[in-house]
């Protein structure tokens, strides 16, 4: 597991933002306790981004980071 600090994609608000269903509750989970798998890839969903189809993990990070709502 890792934690998860402001900056990177797993508490940004593009990260996992194109999808629904079962992926939302592991994706709340990682913005509420702050710590997601080390193997947990997704979507980037940043404009400036979204054609490159972006996978990143929850620690990655970048300029475009939009802190996602707290729950």
């Amino acid at each position: 597991m890792s934690h998860l600090h402001n900056g990177q994609c797993g508490l940004c608000l593009h990260y996992g933002e194109n999808h629904e269903g079962p992926h939302d509750t592991d994706l709340l989970q990682i913005r509420t306790t702050h710590e997601a798998p080390d193997t947990v890839l997704d979507d980037c969903g940043h404009p400036k981004h979204a054609a490159l189809h972006l996978k990143v993990t929850p620690i990655s990070g970048c300029d475009g980071f939009e802190a996602a709502p707290q729950a």
